[in-house]
């Protein structure tokens, strides 16, 4: 009884931190709007508010280690929920910019070190044979989080003074967590020894030969100080070329940006109501659900090895796939910050955080406004929105297009003009609208691609860099290869229209496709499959073998 209390507290812990870490990422696309309006903000003001939220989690990914090892997991998930109760109550009584920066930067500390410590902690106290479907869980609750922000978006959209209630209603989902963590053990539930975990069945051990040394060496927690990482003891410089790999490649198959072009496809195969426009890019955030869904019930019976290489190939196939049809029906690029008028352009995800978006006329699934647009928007406001995304991406997860947080506004702004104003080329005259095979191909390829990441890539690499190190050194070496992906993130969304500038769109996403046959080779030459073993097992085989 008491395990399966253990067993399903983690479960709801796992969920929970997920789904806090989506609705932030998620819930600052709807209220930005009513911010700029009720504030005043400028184009600046914005992408600084954005981006705070990027810089408190940085500071956590550099500082988060240390406070998870040690003290402990339980009590960094705890300290992370106080830090996130605080943030949302300055964000909501927020009567100024500086109390929204100082909310946003701290709810980015806390639902990062939340992040790592969910992870860890969960994998330390479930079962090998469950640890693969629980940990899966914290990037399913993601999922969910982002797609539940939307919906709030949209239902506090017309609510004057909205945001409050946006921010607000993060208090919720924390209190639970904190909740039920409080009835979780502070160490993980240890059976007597190693080898009677062994003997009751819960992990299958590889051979007879590592039964064997496994009775020689009962498994001793040792110490670690942060320059072992790089070092040759127990094999740790091996597991953090693993870790990092892992992080890097996951960034570099171009994860961050190929979203930004889902309304812009969308538009392209004739998406062009309201409502077509909001079911697409609800479609595409179900399929993510379905998507780490399938990757949760597969964790412990394919195993990490097999959804990651099987992931990363479908991921290559895909923006080639893209690549290749867009050297044929060629999409329209634009590096111009004031080419956004309205806050449709935010839905194009822009990835050039500072001064660039996509022309509205060509990207959003929704023809703007012109009274919404001036009574709603700065003249910039689509490139704040990219910066949500260059966070949203970090911990590999991308944020589905939003087009149904500004479906009131627009009709709003409708009724006031009477007539929808164009503000580019009709959508015949578009160079990709007579490619209707071709943009279909494209649609399609996009789908698989964020299938193929919500399988592999999501969920695999957090569950295997929680798996992979020792207990002593965990929290450390997850911060560690975190900040990396931080970093990573942040160079592929700033460089990626430069790059399109310099060797084109279509070749830019050759070169993803590229870099997927790479993290294929670099996962099946160097990530060990861990389902099914106990996590000192794996410590043990990696301190071992080459």
């Amino acid at each position: 009884g008491r395990a399966l209390l253990v067993l399903l507290l983690s479960g709801t812990v796992s969920l929970l931190g997920g789904l806090i870490f989506g609705y932030e990422l998620g819930i600052i696309s709807g209220a930005l709007l009513q911010l700029q309006a009720d504030f005043q903000l400028s184009c600046f003001e914005q992408e600084v508010l954005v981006s705070s939220v990027l810089i408190g989690a940085l500071l956590a990914s550099l500082a988060g280690g240390i406070l998870i090892d040690r003290h402990g997991r339980r009590r960094a998930i705890l300290v992370s929920n106080l830090v996130l109760l605080v943030g949302s109550l300055l964000l909501t009584l927020a009567r100024s910019l500086t109390v929204l920066l100082m909310g946003r930067m701290t709810v980015g500390f806390a639902i990062s070190v939340s992040s790592m410590a969910c992870c860890i902690y969960v994998s330390e106290m479930v079962a090998a044979h469950q640890r693969g479907l629980l940990v899966s869980l914290y990037e399913a609750g993601i999922t969910v989080g982002i797609l539940l922000s939307y919906a709030l978006n949209y239902v506090f959209a017309d609510v004057d003074e909205g945001w409050r209630y946006m921010f607000g209603l993060a208090i919720a989902p924390t209190a639970m967590q904190f909740l039920s963590i409080l009835f979780l053990p502070v160490n993980p539930v240890k059976l007597s020894s190693w080898d009677s975990d062994c003997r009751k069945g819960l992990i299958p051990l590889q051979d007879t030969e590592d039964r064997a040394a496994a009775k020689r060496e009962p498994y001793q927690e040792k110490d670690y100080s942060f320059l072992d990482l790089f070092r040759t003891r127990d094999n740790m410089r091996r597991r953090t070329l693993v870790g990092l790999g892992l992080v890097l490649f996951q960034q570099f198959t171009g994860q961050p940006n190929v979203l930004g072009y889902a309304s812009k496809i969308f538009h392209s195969v004739g998406f062009q109501s309201n409502s077509s426009a909001i079911l697409a890019s609800v479609g595409l955030g179900a399929i993510k659900v379905v998507a780490t869904l399938v990757a949760m019930a597969l964790a412990d019976k394919a195993g990490r090895r097999v959804l990651l290489m099987a992931g990363c190939v479908v991921m290559a196939v895909s923006v080639t796939t893209i690549g290749l049809t867009s050297r044929m029906a060629p999409l329209a690029m634009a590096r111009d910050c004031r080419a956004a008028t309205g806050p449709n352009a935010s839905h194009s995800l822009s990835q050039h955080p500072l001064t660039s978006v996509l022309p509205q006329a060509a990207v959003s699934p929704l023809p703007p406004a012109s009274g919404a647009v001036k009574s709603q928007a700065g003249p910039a406001f689509a490139a704040t929105r990219s910066l949500t995304e260059v966070f949203a991406s970090t911990q590999s997860k991308e944020v589905v297009p939003n087009p149904s947080l500004t479906q009131k506004r627009d009709l709003a702004g409708q009724s006031k003009k009477g007539a929808l104003e164009s503000t580019g080329p009709p959508l015949g005259a578009a160079p990709w609208a007579q490619h209707t095979v071709l943009n279909w191909i494209t649609l399609l390829s996009m789908m698989a691609f964020v299938s193929a990441f919500s399988i592999g890539f999501g969920p695999m690499t957090w569950l295997v860099l929680s798996e992979i190190y020792p207990a002593g050194i965990r929290g450390r070496a997850f911060a560690f290869c975190n900040s990396f992906n931080w970093a990573a993130n942040l160079l592929i969304s700033l460089s990626f229209l430069d790059l399109i500038d310099a060797i084109g769109f279509s070749w830019m996403f050759l070169l993803y496709g590229l870099m997927g046959v790479m993290a294929v080779l670099f996962i099946y030459l160097f990530v060990p499959e861990t389902k099914g073993q106990s996590l000192e097992e794996i410590d043990q085989q990696f301190s071992r073998k080459r």
